[in-house]
């Protein structure tokens, strides 16, 4: 019987010739991240169990990015917990604020995601890699710890759900409305423990950051993980990043996937999520006129050039609504750069929006933007949870880039053209 993409990367990594859905199995994993947030839980049951030494400190990367620039006492103790236990280990994959970024564009973008790999990392959009065809998925911090110290970690193999993507996009339909509309139709636990492998001929012609965005948010369909074959788009990238001999894995004819989905996109509209959950998809059209305080374009998700691009053709000269916010917020410093150097930055700034560093800090309502009482927000982010971006009573609805730049303008929901 062949196997899917998974679960020949956890036979590969188990040392077994094959693994079938629910076997258990102890697998070496090949990266490991954590971030300021999630390390100093980690830190500390890692020196409970016993533990002096971490089996293998290339394989450990760290990155600042939630509370950064540190935004009181505690967050700057978080990162200082964080950089002490990687100069006492000899973890030289640390990234520091200002030479850093969000990290799951760091991990792709400083070559440290190979197809073929497992990675895990204690944040749940740790499944983002899958777009390179590495297996990658979300874990506890106390998970991490063991990790750290044994180098492999136990996994339950998962069923496989085959998601093919047809049609041709509308225009400002992007890889964000694929996947919201996608959520919408699986639900919040519509993949619960399953990987999401994504095929068909939309996927072919994306780009590396549009199949970024796609893997990022399979977690918001309870997944475990999104995963794409590597192809040529994939390899060019991967060359970019400095890897020339990846050892891609693809899935067998005969592998057995638990269902097989097909999406026509040739009619999808631009797409928005309502609150309190990204499953809320709804053509953005059916809620024109809901009022923002604050709009964010950027993060992990929708974070990249591509997707800057996309909202800067849509600003064009136009200005920020005097009522609404506009945050924009590069995933990476590179990407900050590139966003200077382009000309973008210019663009944003002319229009009244504010370049904020590399964070996740509206994401997660922690940091940089966070939403008062009975304030509505319209986010490229991945979840729009009660309270996760601000206030309680706060509501944030997801988005692309294009209808998040044209509701900037407008001051609330509104369609790019």
């Amino acid at each position: 019987m062949g196997m899917t993409i998974a679960e020949k990367i956890l036979a590969d990594k188990g040392g077994r010739a094959s693994v079938s859905p629910g076997d258990l199995l102890f697998a070496n994993v090949d990266r490991i991240l954590g971030t300021d947030v999630t390390c100093s839980l980690s830190i500390q049951v890692f020196n409970e169990m016993g533990a002096t030494k971490v089996h293998d400190p290339d394989k450990l990367v760290l990155v600042n990015d939630h509370f950064v620039p540190a935004k009181d006492i505690k967050a700057a103790q978080l990162s200082k917990n964080m950089r002490e236990f990687a100069a006492a280990q000899g973890v030289e994959n640390y990234f520091e604020v200002g030479r850093s970024g969000i990290c799951h564009a760091i991990l792709p973008d400083k070559g440290f995601v190979e197809p073929g790999f497992l990675i895990v990392g204690a944040d749940s959009h740790t499944c983002t890699h899958g777009a390179i065809g590495a297996l990658a998925t979300g874990i506890g911090s106390t998970d991490m710890s063991a990790a750290w110290a044994l180098g492999e970690l136990w996994f339950r193999v998962p069923e496989t759900i085959r998601i093919e993507i047809t049609g041709t996009l509308q225009p400002f339909v992007g890889p964000k409305d694929i996947i919201i509309h996608i959520i919408g139709k699986l639900g919040v636990e519509g993949a619960l423990y399953k990987v999401l492998e994504f095929h068909g001929p939309v996927i072919d012609s994306m780009s590396m950051d549009g199949r970024f965005t796609i893997s990022n948010m399979a977690i918001e369909a309870g997944a475990k993980s999104g995963i794409m074959a590597a192809d040529d788009i994939t390899l060019d990238y991967l060359r970019s990043v400095g890897i020339d001999r990846p050892q891609p894995f693809d899935s067998d004819p005969d592998a057995v996937y638990s269902d097989t989905i097909t999406f026509d996109i040739s009619q999808l509209k631009p797409q928005v999520a309502k609150p309190y959950l990204p499953s809320n998809a709804v053509d953005a059209e059916s809620v024109i006129g809901t009022h923002l305080d604050q709009v964010v374009i950027g993060s992990c998700t929708n974070g990249r050039m591509e997707d800057f691009q996309m909202a800067a053709n849509v600003l064009g000269d136009r200005s920020v609504h005097p009522h609404t916010r506009l945050l924009i917020i590069p995933s990476s410093q590179d990407i900050y750069l590139e966003l200077i150097n382009s000309g973008l930055a210019s663009i944003f700034v002319k229009a009244g929006a504010t370049i904020t560093p590399p964070t996740c800090g509206p994401c997660i309502g922690g940091h940089m933007g966070v939403l008062a009482e009975n304030e509505v927000g319209l986010y490229t982010t991945n979840r729009n949870f009660v309270g996760r971006n601000g206030h309680p009573d706060s509501k944030v609805y997801l988005s692309g880039p294009a209808v998040a730049a044209a509701s900037a303008v407008a001051g609330e929901i509104c369609l790019p053209d």
